[in-house]
């Protein structure tokens, strides 16, 4: 007989077709066992019933007159980005899935699919809202969005709106005890969140931080849990392992989607039992550090091709900031700029140069794949060779133009996936457009990007407004 499972909060069921409402919600009642059910047919209606209703986790269905499942999902994260999104699709689309994950969906079944792995999904997102309550709750109330100890954050350099509120919620979460989960690519600070949260602690002791790519399980074990002397050929001494040096303070486990799948087992298993055994030891430590794990790798991806464990992911997720791109954040460029400018030119021994008209323009018109690191080597590089004046702006061009090139040569041809490809002429207006947007208006940057001289850039310019004039 299948227990109950009530909920605190309310699943809510998005169809246009009643039917298959009507049916979602026999099954999981029935084989689910799940309570506390609503219901709508109507995707207008989604934004105004999670104002006045508490609603964790919401089955969204993709196809639906008046607003569609994208546009929902995109609505329900800026507005109420607590509250978990499941995809119900009647089409198997690979592109429309990532789309959706990309946008903070949970996950994303077809219709079609095997009852149970519905089911299962469900479970897993009704646990996940519950664990993320149950350890907010105690520190959320009454809170109001300003900061409380904005000194913490002094070494992440930004205004950011998406970056305060993980400052906000790092505030929040700063007394539980979960592990915390930072997730975003190479170069954009992770290590800089963990020290901010070790910092929010207020921890006796220190904040140790270990690279785990690479590591294999022997190594992985003995660099985590120590050994005691005699344990194997060599080891002449007890040695600490890294959780050992944390006691008291914060373990951060860098790219942790680089663990084989046996040091996986024995992470779930610290995180589970809370103690551990150093290598030849008969008796448990106790963990006494916090759990901080960071990676650029896409964890979801991975547990879908078996190689991260997912009772491990779903153990880590309890708490998860996922931090923005540089490119998604622009208008900390100049700020950014303007810090490493300082930094570098204080390092160097230099005095503070001053920076050409151009580059901010410049580097906001470049996608940084290598985030707020790469910008960082790029200021090192210019003010190493500056010897003078005004910054040079040749160094940064030849930076990006070498990154540019590389960068297209990787992506998937954009017109691949259309049913109607454009006119070269409608390509190459597009293309304009897209290059001057991006370079602030300034014709010299996007003629660059377009890998042709400004005059011929304005040529076409001219040509066009003739057009438009009818002349």
């Amino acid at each position: 007989m299948t227990n109950t499972f009530t909920p605190q909060f309310s699943i809510l069921m998005v169809d246009d077709e009643p039917a298959w409402l009507r049916s979602l919600s026999i099954t999981l009642e029935g084989r689910g066992g799940l309570t506390n059910l609503l219901q709508l047919s109507d995707s207008r209606e989604v934004l105004p019933l999670l104002a006045r209703q508490d609603v964790g986790l919401i089955l969204l269905d993709l196809t639906m007159p008046y607003c569609g499942g994208e546009e929902i999902l995109q609505q329900v994260k800026q507005h109420y980005p607590t509250v978990e999104v499941i995809i119900l699709s009647g089409m198997n689309q690979l592109e429309t899935a990532v789309r959706c994950m990309r946008l903070g969906a949970y996950d994303y079944f077809i219709k079609t699919d095997e009852t149970g792995r519905l089911l299962e999904g469900v479970r897993h997102a009704v646990q996940m809202v519950e664990l993320q309550r149950q350890a907010l709750e105690p520190l959320t109330g009454g809170r109001n969005h300003e900061l409380d100890h904005p000194e913490v954050f002094s070494a992440i350099v930004t205004r950011d709106a998406q970056m305060l509120h993980l400052f906000a919620y790092l505030e929040a979460i700063a007394a539980s005890r979960h592990p915390l989960l930072i997730l975003g690519e190479s170069g954009v600070g992770k290590e800089l969140f963990a020290r901010a949260l070790h910092d929010l602690t207020h921890a006796t002791g220190p904040l140790v931080s270990v690279n785990v790519a690479g590591l294999d399980d022997s190594m992985f074990a003995d660099t985590l849990f120590g050994h005691r002397k005699g344990a194997f050929t060599g080891a002449g001494q007890d040695r600490s392992g890294m959780i050992e040096q944390a006691a008291g303070g914060t373990l951060f486990l860098d790219e942790i989607g680089d663990l084989s799948i046996p040091s996986q087992v024995k992470l779930l298993r610290l995180l589970q039992e809370g103690d551990y055994y150093p290598l030849g030891a008969d008796q448990p430590s106790l963990l006494q550090a916090r759990i901080v794990c960071a990676t650029h790798c896409d964890l979801e991806a991975a547990v879908n091709n078996g190689t991260f464990r997912k009772d491990l992911y779903y153990r880590l997720r309890a708490h998860q900031v996922k931090i923005p791109p540089l490119r998604e954040r622009r208008s900390d460029i100049p700020l950014l700029l303007e810090h490493f400018l300082k930094q570098s030119a204080h390092d160097l021994g230099k005095p503070l140069p001053t920076p050409p008209q151009q580059l901010s323009s410049l580097l906001g018109s470049y996608h940084f794949p290598g985030n707020v690191r790469e910008l960082e080597m790029m200021v090192q590089d210019a003010l190493s060779r500056h010897r003078g004046g005004i910054l040079s702006l040749a160094s940064f061009q030849d930076r990006i133009g070498e990154k540019q090139v590389a960068s297209l040569a990787a992506v998937q041809n954009p017109f691949l996936g259309l049913d109607i490809l454009p006119t070269l002429s409608q390509a190459t207006e597009m293309l304009i457009d897209a290059a001057l947007e991006r370079s602030g208006g300034n014709q010299s940057l996007a003629a660059r990007l377009l890998g042709i001289s400004q005059p011929a850039l304005s040529k076409r310019l001219k040509g066009r407004r003739l057009e438009e004039k009818g002349l």
